[in-house]
């Protein structure tokens, strides 16, 4: 694994005044479509490392690479109300770092609520959207997976080391994670918690759990339908992890017939939400930014 470096820190206000964290990859004066990637829940801007680098770093057409801390997570300021760890709040949270960073069109890689970002942008601001990613989410969640993590959030043991966080991720995880070596539970661990400020914490603001605590489980969810044919217009590559409880099978399967150009794909041995640092999976994301790219003009 690369170290967390080769990238720059940036920071920008949000509406209420908050300040957002974001990390720019590549060259800011790259004429190639750029790539804004968005993290699950409780996930920052570090599960996007090796995509990041592989995309701003490519030798024949190195590219610009944001990813994205949510308020509440990694080094963007945690919000005194938990109520605006909303996803219309994040939404225009999105918007504003879009305007920062002078981002006019992008491909999106959405992993979890990132592709449910990705989904509501396309609805609010569809000419930003050239083509898009959606990890392990669509129009259809599966309850279960959404008790799984109201399960854990914010009410994981505190490691003393990151070899204990990943113990205790391997212990939580390992059922939907079989093909994951010691090595890459380590990086989990390390994005997981942080000791930015010396003892290990959570690397997000804990009172995430509180809006998912207010979900009534037994009553039908949403079905997003609408927001997923936002994104008819684009390209667009589905990732499943084999074992996921929050994308079904069908689902993916459903997404494929309704949209014109989706390619899917289904990741062995991971569940909610595959990593996306590998080979194949950053090939596959290329050729869907080549042919966005191609598109877009």
């Amino acid at each position: 694994m690369s170290p967390e470096t080769d990238f720059t820190s940036r920071f920008t206000r949000a509406s209420d005044g908050l300040r957002l964290h974001w990390r720019d990859y590549g060259p800011l004066a790259s004429t190639a479509m750029p790539i804004v990637c968005l993290p699950g829940l409780a996930r920052t801007a570090a599960d996007f490392h090796e995509v990041a680098l592989a995309f701003a770093q490519d030798e024949a057409k190195p590219r610009r690479v944001l990813a994205l801390d949510y308020r509440g997570r990694g080094l963007s300021d945690y919000d005194r109300d938990w109520k605006n760890y909303d996803i219309r709040v994040e939404l225009d949270d999105l918007m504003q770092v879009l305007v920062a960073s002078g981002t006019e069109r992008a491909v999106f890689i959405g992993t979890s609520r990132g592709g449910l970002l990705t989904m509501a942008l396309a609805t609010a601001r569809p000419a930003v959207i050239k083509g898009a990613v959606l990890n392990d989410v669509g129009p259809v969640i599966d309850a279960r997976g959404l008790l799984r993590i109201r399960g854990y959030v914010g009410k994981l043991p505190v490691p003393r080391s990151f070899p204990e966080g990943a113990e205790i991720l391997k212990r939580l995880s390992d059922q939907h994670f079989p093909a994951l070596g010691e090595a890459e539970w380590e990086v989990m661990a390390r994005r997981t918690w942080t000791d930015r400020d010396g003892p290990l914490r959570p690397d997000y603001d804990i009172r995430l759990m509180k809006g998912l605590e207010t979900l009534d489980l037994e009553a039908p969810l949403p079905v997003l339908w609408p927001y997923f044919d936002a994104l008819k217009a684009v390209p667009l590559l589905a990732i499943r992890g084999a074992n996921s409880d929050l994308l079904a099978g069908e689902t993916l399967q459903a997404m494929a017939e309704r949209h014109p150009d989706c390619e899917t794909h289904t990741v062995a041995g991971q569940g909610h939400a595959p990593l996306l640092g590998a080979r194949d999976i950053i090939r596959r994301i290329g050729k869907l930014v080549a042919r966005a790219e191609r598109l877009a003009g």
